[in-house]
C-alpha cells in the first residue's frame, strides 16, 4: 500500500510532485485551486485531518503571525486576528499524525499562543539559492539535514524584493523546487528506515558518497 502525503495550506505543486516522484499518494489541499496539482481538495484542510494520512507537511497563513508584518499588527491594533490565526496554527500544527509546520519567525505576540520552533532553516541549507528564514515545527520526523553549511555568495533576496501585485502574497509564501525535493527525499528515507533517518552521521555519509 502507497504511503499518503498531505500538503495542507498549499496551492504550490512542488512538495507534492516531490513525494509522488517517490512513490507516494500526495494531495494539496487550499480554500483556494490549485496551481496544477492532480491530486487537490479544495477546502478547509481542518476537514480532512483525520483521513488517515502517513505524514503531512503545512503552512498556515502567516499574515497575523510573522514577525515582518509585527508592525502592522500594532498600528491596526489586530490582536483579535493574531489570536484566530494562532489558533488555526495550533489546530493545524496538532494533526495526529506525523506532520511538519512551516511558518516565518513569528512575533513575540504570536509566540504567546504557538509553541517554539524545533528548527530554522534557509533555501540555500537546500541548494536554492535565496535567502528565507524558515520556521519548522517537528511531530514525529527528525530534523531535516542542512545539504549546504556554508551560505553561497551569490544568494539572492528575491522574496524580500517580491513587488507589490495581487500574487504578492503568494509567492512570497511558495517554496522553491530544489528544497521541496531535498525535504521529500530525506522525510521519505525516515519513513523507509526511522532508525538510520535519525543517525545524522549515517545521513551526512549517504550525502557525500551521493555527491
Amino acid at each position: 500500500m502507497k504511503k499518503t502525503f498531505i500538503n495542507g495550506c498549499a496551492t504550490s505543486p512542488y512538495l507534492a510532485q516531490a513525494f509522488d516522484a517517490l512513490g507516494w499518494s500526495a494531495w494539496t489541499c487550499d480554500l483556494k485551486p490549485s496551481e496544477g496539482w492532480k491530486n487537490h481538495i479544495q477546502g478547509d484542510i481542518l476537514d480532512v485531518l483525520g483521513l488517515g494520512w502517513t505524514f503531512g507537511v503545512f503552512h498556515p497563513d502567516c499574515q497575523y503571525l510573522a514577525n515582518s508584518g509585527v508592525r502592522w499588527r500594532l498600528e491596526r491594533n489586530e490582536w483579535a486576528e493574531v489570536e484566530n490565526a494562532a489558533r488555526f496554527f495550533n489546530e493545524v500544527d496538532g494533526a495526529p499524525f506525523p506532520h511538519v509546520t512551516e511558518n516565518p519567525i513569528p512575533h513575540r505576540y504570536a509566540r504567546q499562543y504557538i509553541r517554539k520552533y524545533d528548527q530554522l532553516i534557509q533555501p540555500w541549507n537546500f541548494g536554492a539559492l535565496e535567502s528565507k528564514a524558515i520556521c519548522l515545527w517537528l511531530t514525529g520526523v527528525p530534523d531535516l539535514v542542512k545539504t549546504v553549511k556554508v551560505k553561497p555568495d551569490n544568494v539572492r533576496q528575491s522574496v524580500w524584493k517580491e513587488p507589490p501585485s495581487v500574487n504578492r502574497r503568494a509567492n512570497r509564501s511558495r517554496n522553491f523546487p530544489e528544497v521541496c525535493m531535498e525535504w521529500a527525499r530525506q522525510w521519505n528515507d525516515y519513513f523507509i528506515a526511522p532508525e538510520k533517518s535519525h543517525d545524522h552521521n549515517f545521513i551526512e555519509q549517504q550525502l557525500r558518497l551521493e555527491l
